[in-house]
């Protein structure tokens, strides 16, 4: 019989709001400085992104808003919820995120928080531009056409 092997990532927070808001133009991997009860509570998967974004000041980019709950069984080591965490980047991708934001005034959202095959818990963060608001009708509206178009193959399929 063979091994069990993980099928991927498991994501403990996703920012669901992140591509109904930004155009995603490139995406990123960072690990996330955590204390212990933190990275406990998030395996708990009590963590939340909704308006959570990423600066980079000082040379070091931080992930501003992220919720990590206090862990329950946790004592005198739990920290504030929501404090600013560290992300673990190269200095040559600070760098570039910093040109990004600073010249081309995008924009920088995580997409997810997750634990890697090897149980280290990791943010995907986007360089991002901000959508308009006719820009989020009409991708409203290519979903839902796209939506319809399924349901009427779908029905043709069974008939």
């Amino acid at each position: 019989m063979g091994k069990n092997k993980k099928t991927g990532p498991k994501v403990l927070a996703s920012n669901r709001s992140a591509r109904h808001d930004y155009f995603i133009e490139e995406k990123i991997e960072a690990g996330v400085e955590l204390t212990g009860t933190e990275i406990k509570s998030l395996r708990a998967g009590r963590a939340s992104l909704a308006e959570s974004y990423v600066r980079v000041q000082d040379g070091e980019a931080m992930l501003i808003g992220m919720n990590i709950s206090p862990y329950e069984h946790g004592n005198i080591n739990n920290v504030d919820p929501m404090r600013a965490r560290r992300l673990l980047l190269h200095k040559k991708e600070i760098a570039t995120l910093t040109v990004r934001t600073d010249r081309q005034g995008l924009t920088i959202v995580p997409l997810r928080v997750y634990l890697n095959n090897r149980g280290l818990a990791k943010v995907e963060i986007a360089v991002a531009r901000g959508k308009k608001l006719y820009d989020k009708r009409e991708s409203i509206a290519q979903s839902e056409a796209e939506r319809r178009m399924n349901r009427v193959k779908n029905e043709w399929r069974g008939s």
